[in-house]
């Protein structure tokens, strides 16, 4: 499973700082886990997950996969994008290709690097941008009418075109399953999962009235500091950020919500203790089509899925006392997988 998260904003917001910081952090564990570069501006990059370290210390396989995410590094968007502006349709066209987005919102001043409109102010920035996605929605939604046929598509077109005319999230329309399938199909910008990150100064870290303003869908954090520490050992780390009074590097934050924006769980397959890997799969996902994910023959001639949890597997530590102590249950191919379940399907072709 390649889900791909685009960061996006405005020219000098600090997107690049943000993706470089990401790459730092993997290819500092390069000797562990093997790092993918797809792209110049694509990156591949580990979901840390406390729980894989553990089960590999418990089981010492000869090879330890984690769950990860695909970063993408999308160019400045400025007001008028939608009208093809700036790099405008390229732009767009290039969020339209990833699952959910990080939108990277200005809030640090600097004499070096100038922004665009000339002053600091996150709430215009986060509206021009939303808003080029909005007009960029309703620039295809509007064209799709216009040449659309069928009666029923076109009055759920019509429903969505309405909302992004009031400038209204897409996420708050009450759609039928028929009627979700079409939206899903636009692919509209609108209506990708999104959380923010607030690109502040390192001055500004620490700082009261920040930690009073941080919500569900917001993360502050300063960039080039993520990326500059990134250079330092773990102990130099922790050293340096309890200098300026901050308890942790923010980074894993950023990781830790781009996967569960896009309503990731993770579940384990430990490969007769030569492997133990990390699967990322979307909450309600079957035992069936999770057994697909780790070989196309297991979905085939699948039997069923001996599971537990990782929760109970940790307190004793061996697959085969689990099994004797009669902890490891037995599923069907319509089993939900839960976050955090050890795997192991039985199959037959």
């Amino acid at each position: 499973m390649n889900l791909k998260v685009g960061i996006i904003g405005m020219p000098n917001a600090g997107k690049s700082t943000l993706f470089n910081a990401l790459i730092k952090r993997q290819l500092a564990k390069v000797a562990e886990y093997p790092f993918t570069t797809i792209e110049p501006h694509e990156g591949v990059i580990d979901v840390p997950d406390e729980r894989l370290i553990a089960l590999s210390s418990m089981i010492k396989p000869d090879k330890t996969t984690p769950a990860t995410v695909t970063f993408i590094d999308i160019a400045g968007l400025i007001r008028g994008a939608a009208q093809g502006e700036g790099l405008g349709n390229e732009f767009l066209g290039h969020i339209r290709d990833v699952d959910a987005i990080v939108q990277v919102v200005r809030a640090f001043e600097s004499s070096e690097a100038v922004h665009v409109l000339g002053s600091i102010d996150p709430q215009r920035d986060i509206e021009i941008v939303n808003t080029e996605l909005v007009l960029k929605d309703l620039d295809i939604v509007s064209k799709i009418i216009e040449k659309e046929k069928d009666s029923e598509k076109k009055i759920v077109l019509t429903t969505i075109k309405n909302s992004l005319n009031k400038n209204e999230p897409i996420k708050t329309l009450k759609l039928n399953e028929g009627e979700s399938k079409i939206l899903n199909e636009l692919q509209l910008l609108s209506a990708k999962p999104m959380f923010y990150v607030l690109n502040i100064s390192e001055s500004q870290l620490g700082s009261p009235k920040l930690k009073s303003r941080q919500e569900k869908n917001f993360l502050f954090l300063c960039a080039k500091l993520e990326s500059d520490i990134e250079e330092l050992t773990e102990s130099e780390q922790k050293e340096y950020l309890k200098s300026i009074g901050v308890d942790k590097a923010s980074l894993e934050k950023v990781i830790r919500q781009a996967y569960s924006i896009l309503n990731l769980i993770t579940f384990f397959t430990i490969k007769g203790g030569k492997e133990v890997r990390a699967w990322p799969i979307k909450r309600g996902t079957t035992a069936l089509d999770a057994s697909a994910l780790v070989h196309t023959d297991m979905a085939r001639g699948f039997i069923k899925a001996e599971v537990i949890n990782y929760t109970v597997f940790a307190s004793i530590g061996n697959w085969h006392l689990a099994h004797e102590q009669g902890k490891i249950g037995l599923e069907g191919r319509d089993f939900q997988a839960r976050d955090g379940d050890i795997i192991e399907f039985k199959f037959k072709i």
